[in-house]
């Protein structure tokens, strides 16, 4: 029950050991396909790239996802510049093409595991921020840029609804951030660092916090504050307001607090442990009627790269970060 459409690389195509109903082979326009198989019936379709018409022109590509369920295809890229400019595949994410590769194991591994836009969500999110970073001198919406020398930046992290990972979230921002800034981490009133077997992190009382900010602003470049229950905003540059978007963890706030969202208006909300797609946002933001400053899909603590994490971080303007998306653009479709 599987179509494949081949031009340039049909000798990669047909290593793949899949059943096939149906071959075509050459160049087509992007109307031209989608005629061919918007009424066809199949399991998957293994795309060519080079087999569409003008396809570095991505209007095309557009064209041929308004035609056919893109959920089904399988593109396989080739080594051109557009190709393999993670703009160009930021767009095609946005088409909700998730399936892309440039090899054949990738083919297969698609194929078997299809990617969704969890998958590959950090692709569109690291070339935004990417943008923001390299534009910030001038207009940085949503954007903060570190200015150098003048102490540490204290962030502090506060759950909105309960347990929504504060704790996990600053000891991966400190370990992350350490790569490139001198960092640490705080927690108030608890002692849940000392699992993390992580250096530079300490707890401490709610009433010693100012203290020991003061004792650190001028050793360390980043305070990372797990704020729990105490309400020390005013000590902190910035503050992250964790809402996890399930649907148990929102009811529950609203029964004790049917304002609590409403409150968080002009403040930086982040989403942890996110699943919600673009669109779930935006009904969020609009239902919620707040801003959602980020939307963080779960990450692996064992993770060394953690490429949601490194969007996010560049996104609260740590620009030396860019460096690593640099190193990892050239990653990207090593994927599979």
């Amino acid at each position: 029950m599987n179509v494949i459409v081949s031009n340039k690389y049909k000798e990669i195509i047909d290593t793949v050991n899949i059943e096939v109903i149906k071959k075509i082979e050459g160049e087509y326009s992007a109307e031209e396909l989608g005629n061919a198989f918007k009424n066809f019936y199949f399991q998957r379709m293994i795309l060519d790239i080079t087999a569409i018409k003008d396809y570095k022109d991505i209007d095309n590509i557009r064209k041929l996802s308004v035609m056919i369920d893109m959920d089904k295809v399988i593109l396989l890229l080739d080594d051109s510049e557009e190709s393999s400019d993670p703009k160009y595949l930021s767009k095609l994410v946005s088409m909700k093409i998730y399936n892309f590769t440039k090899n054949a194991e990738g083919i297969l591994y698609l194929y078997n595991h299809p990617n969704s836009y969890r998958d590959v969500a950090y692709i569109q999110q690291i070339e935004d921020v990417k943008m923001n970073v390299s534009d910030s001198t001038t207009t940085s919406e949503g954007t903060v840029i570190i200015k150098e020398n003048h102490g540490a930046r204290v962030i502090g992290i506060k759950n909105v609804t309960k347990q929504s990972g504060s704790t996990t979230l600053a000891y991966m921002m400190k370990k992350k951030l350490s790569e490139k800034y001198k960092a640490m981490a705080i927690e108030i009133d608890k002692n849940d660092f000392m699992y993390f077997n992580e250096q530079n992190m300490i707890s401490v009382k709610a009433s010693d916090l100012g203290n020991t900010i003061q004792k650190n602003r001028d050793i360390a470049e980043v305070i990372i504050v797990d704020l729990n229950n105490s309400n020390l905003f005013d000590l902190c540059d910035d503050v992250l307001y964790l809402v996890e978007p399930s649907v148990i963890k929102l009811n529950k706030l609203m029964l004790i607090d049917r304002a609590s969202l409403t409150k968080l208006k002009n403040k930086k909300v982040v989403l942890n442990q996110s699943l919600l797609e673009p669109k779930d946002i935006l009904d969020f933001e609009y239902e919620a009627k707040v801003k959602v400053f980020y939307n963080l899909a779960p990450l692996d603590e064992r993770d060394k790269v953690n490429r949601p994490l490194l969007a996010f971080l560049i996104k609260l303007g740590f620009d030396r970060m860019v460096d690593n998306v640099d190193n990892e653009r050239r990653k990207i479709l090593g994927l599979f």
